[in-house]
């Protein structure tokens, strides 16, 4: 027998009877399901507040939490921010004014040495994993290294969706099922040992399992807590699946009960196999003044130096955003009829596009609202197997859209087809096939293509099917969702929209209705760069179905007892925005009238000039591009390079997004925003009550507040709640992607996506009275954390005397900006080609983004706004 430290002769460890103890399994379970992350799959990549499970509490202490409990680096260093400052990037001004407010006048030179001088002695080891570390450091055994890799390898066989060569064996059973099966009829096993594979087929239950290893219930949970977080993205996604079964298209029944139990049965499977079935329990080895998980960790003076520090580098941009919001002068509201409008999803990256836009044609007004436009529902494409969400994940749509009539053929690369994986076929197609693949590959190298391979917007709906929109029988229902919207149905949903964003009057000949999507190749993220309000797809059937219910007769008579009086003669159009090529597609042009396709054919020039122009400052964040060659030159390196396969950076997405502005267009439309705003239109004339703010508040805290949250966690800790960088990734069962093929699953978002990002709060900016923004925020508690607990911050702008109230401790106090100058520009493109990193606010002079480069040809423009015509 060995003779090891930590053996003793244990009598019961191998009784099967139930465990008698005060172990509250479902409580610990329900706990465990809160702290662990809670990405879906990757078809689901939503973005969300890394650190939801902390969102109770306020963000500073909240911070604090996740840094001493689970080793999460919530903040940049002290020495980021100190070089920050060194930078100028933190301004002296904006320190000493928040050193002020925050500590006093008397105490600014203090706590001045303090944030710029100071040594401070290490924090304290975290809490999450010092209870199993005692394998280690006690019994000289790494059960990660000897358990994982069996763990990941089985747990990635029963969830693949698609991608391994041979189906799990037993796959329509519930995971532990499905082993107790596989262990008693297979020739092999789970398990190296005998008394494991006994405890699987017995049912041994969770309870006598942490008896065996653990031995004393006082340590359960703070046990489980520690082996879960030793592999977060595989357990996070687990508990994900178990209460979103739906994330996976080919569901499969697991839970994190049945996770934990196998990976218990692995665990004794090590010991028996190093030690033989007589070893000691854990607890045998740990102190006793031990502290536990959720262990109270007083604050330190590190920790109030570094919240200082977070809060001086968000005011050194906030206060400028305020200062140039009350000096802007140019953004008048219109009297004159426009030539069109058009709405973008408040995504930050149709702030530059709309900014385009309105220079080449200054008549025009755009306006932003959630990119699913109001609608609720699954979409099936013609030749689709299953029904997609298209619209904000926490809804459940009771209303189906099909697409019918589609004329387009979905090209294939043969080489990526089932026959290609077996032996006789994948020796066939490499010997035939392969050969034209490397050759197609190479030159892809230096002319990237768009090919089957890509994830590309336009192919989500094809542009001359037909969709069902109306329901002319509600009673004819698949798979249990009603088909289409029923007249009353549409009218509900397009005069909440119009209301929301102000425009029940002043109609243009033209409405344009634009849903954004983005293509890449090679991007296991592709769902985190669609339309988050559309659950991750683009939102081009969503831009189509508002504008067919837009133009509705019948809805429109409705909306006219309602006081929205739409004329005859306007018609809604909709479209996508393909934000990775800035290529603009849209829909259903030949029912324009003949008046409205020559105006259309007007608005095409403008559109695609904007396209160019915006291409071009994009440009300036990549290092491949040289962002002063001409707007049309770099716009058609941007095409080449979303699509190619060498690029682990097809665009930036969110990356620099600091803002949500709710108000008129006229708030910022003569400020340069540096595409770091969410922009949802509002008109507070319209909604005294603050009625439609509250649905507006409702969306933006946790949708812009989750985007925003996921890229400031991601980038200051890009290890443990980021992904890391993508180069290593390897795509696991197409639910997730780890390093290798035997790592955890990273959630959060890789390094090639947040690098450029600064890591600050979202500030959201209403247009209202500061009164109405309160009373508002209060009526929803859900929306009300999101504030009251700083996780995003509130300045609310009045409408007529453009004082600024920021909302601090519970109340609205007024905010005078430090900053007195904002700085001018009358040429945009010079700005952007001056420097890669985020630029201050600026007022726009003078159409700063017209330009003297020839206007292209109307066949010309129609080849790139229909790009999949070519």
């Amino acid at each position: 027998m060995l003779n090891h430290g930590g053996l003793a002769n244990v009598t019961d460890a191998m009784t099967m009877e139930p465990s008698n103890n005060s172990f509250e399994e479902h409580e610990v379970l329900h706990k465990l399901k809160h702290y662990l992350p809670a990405q879906a799959a990757l078809k689901d990549f939503i973005h969300h507040n890394t650190l939801h499970a902390f969102q109770e509490h306020p963000f500073h202490k909240a911070l604090r939490m996740g840094a001493s409990m689970f080793d999460y680096k919530t903040r940049l260093t002290l020495a980021e921010f100190r070089q920050l400052f060194q930078e100028k990037r933190i301004r002296k001004d904006v320190l000493r004014e928040v050193l002020t407010q925050r500590k006093g006048v008397e105490k600014v030179a203090e706590w001045q040495h303090l944030l710029l001088e100071k040594d401070f002695p290490p924090p304290s080891k975290p809490l999450i994993g010092a209870l199993r570390a005692f394998w280690k450091t006690a019994f000289r055994v790494d059960l990660n290294s000897m358990v994982h890799p069996n763990l990941f390898r089985t747990l990635n066989s029963y969830l693949d969706q698609g991608i391994a060569i041979w189906r799990f064996p037993v796959w329509d059973k519930g995971f532990l099922e499905a082993l107790r099966e596989m262990e008693r009829t297979s020739l092999t096993s789970f398990f190296r040992t005998k008394r494991a594979s006994c405890l699987l087929l017995d049912g041994a239950d969770m309870g006598q399992l942490l008896e065996i290893l653990v031995g004393k219930e006082h340590f359960f949970e703070q046990y489980l807590f520690d082996q879960q977080f030793a592999h977060p993205g595989w357990s996070g996604l687990v508990s994900v699946i178990e209460d979103q079964p739906q994330t996976l298209l080919d569901r499969r029944e697991i839970s994190l009960h049945d996770l934990i139990v196998f990976e218990l049965l692995l665990e004794i499977d090590a010991l028996d196999l190093r030690f033989g079935e007589i070893w000691s329990p854990l607890w045998r080895k740990v102190p006793a003044d031990l502290p536990g998980l959720f262990h109270e960790v007083e604050k330190t003076e590190l920790d109030e130096v570094l919240a200082l520090w977070q809060e001086v580098y968000e005011w050194s941009y906030f206060d400028e955003v305020i200062a140039g919001i009350q000096a802007n002068r140019m953004g008048k509201p219109e009297h004159e009829k426009p030539s069109f409008q058009a709405l973008f999803c408040i995504d930050d990256r149709e702030c530059s596009i709309r900014r385009h836009i309105e220079a080449e044609d200054s008549r025009c007004v755009t306006y932003g609202t959630a990119g699913h436009f109001g609608l609720e529902f699954y979409y099936k494409p013609e030749n689709g197997k299953f029904n997609t969400k298209a619209c904000p994940a926490p809804v459940t749509p009771q209303y189906l859209i099909k697409e019918m009539d589609n004329t387009g053929k979905e090209e294939q690369d043969f080489h990526f087809a089932k026959h290609s994986h077996g032996l006789l076929g994948g020796l066939l197609i490499t010997h035939t096939l392969g050969f034209w693949s490397a050759l197609k590959l190479f030159f892809n190298v230096f002319k990237p293509t768009v090919s089957p391979g890509t994830s590309y917007s336009f192919r989500h709906m094809d542009k001359l099917s037909s969709l069902t929109v109306e329901c002319t029988n509600p009673s004819n229902r698949e798979d249990g969702l009603q088909v289409g919207f029923t007249v009353e149905e549409m009218t509900v949903r397009v005069g909440a929209v119009l209301k929301s964003i102000g425009l029940v009057d002043g109609f243009a000949p033209i409405v344009y209705v634009v849903g954004h999507g983005a293509s890449s190749v090679n991007n296991t993220h592709y769902a985190g760069y669609d339309c988050g309000a559309c659950s991750g797809r683009p939102g081009s059937v969503n831009a189509r179905v508002f504008s067919t219910m837009a133009n509705d007769k019948r809805v429109r008579a409705a909306l006219s007892a309602q006081g929205i009086d739409i004329p005859e003669g306007t018609q809604f159009l909709g479209g996508l925005h393909d934000t990775t090529r800035d290529e603009m597609v849209f829909y259903d042009e030949k029912a324009l009238s003949p008046n409205n396709k020559g105006r259309h054919a007007e608005n095409l020039l403008v559109f695609e000039k904007a396209l160019d122009l915006n291409a071009k400052e994009r440009s300036r964040r990549f290092v491949s591009i040289d962002t002063t060659k001409s707007a049309e030159v770099i716009h058609e390196k941007i095409r080449d390079r979303s699509v190619s396969l060498f690029e682990p950076r097809p665009e930036l997405n969110h990356a620099t997004n600091a803002l949500a502005i709710v108000a008129r267009r006229s708030l910022t439309k003569g400020l340069f925003l540096d595409r770091r705003s969410f922009l949802n239109s509002y008109d507070y004339q319209i909604d005294p009550d603050g009625k439609h703010l509250l649905g507006i508040l409702n969306a933006v805290a946790p949708v812009c507040g989750g985007i925003n949250l996921e890229y400031y966690f991601s980038r200051v800790d890009n290890q443990k709640l980021g992904a890391g960088s993508k180069l290593p990734h390897n795509v696991m069962g197409l639910i997730g992607v780890g390093n290798g093929i035997e790592g955890d699953l990273r959630p959060g978002l890789p390094s090639q996506m947040v690098e450029v990002h600064d890591p600050v709060r979202l500030m959201v900016v209403v247009e209202h009275l500061p009164e109405v923004v309160l009373e508002t925020i209060q009526r929803n508690p859900a929306t009300f954390e999101w504030f009251a607990n700083e996780w995003v911050l509130l300045t609310v702008i009045h409408p007529e005397t453009k004082k600024a109230y920021h909302y601090r401790n519970g109340r609205f106090q007024i905010y005078q900006p430090i900053k007195k100058d904002i700085q001018a520009t009358s040429d945009i493109l010079q700005l952007v080609e001056s420097s890669m990193e985020n630029l201050p606010v600026h007022s726009i002079q003078n159409e700063c983004c017209k330009s003297n480069e020839a206007v292209p040809t109307d066949q010309a423009v129609a080849l790139k706004l229909n790009p999949i015509l070519k």
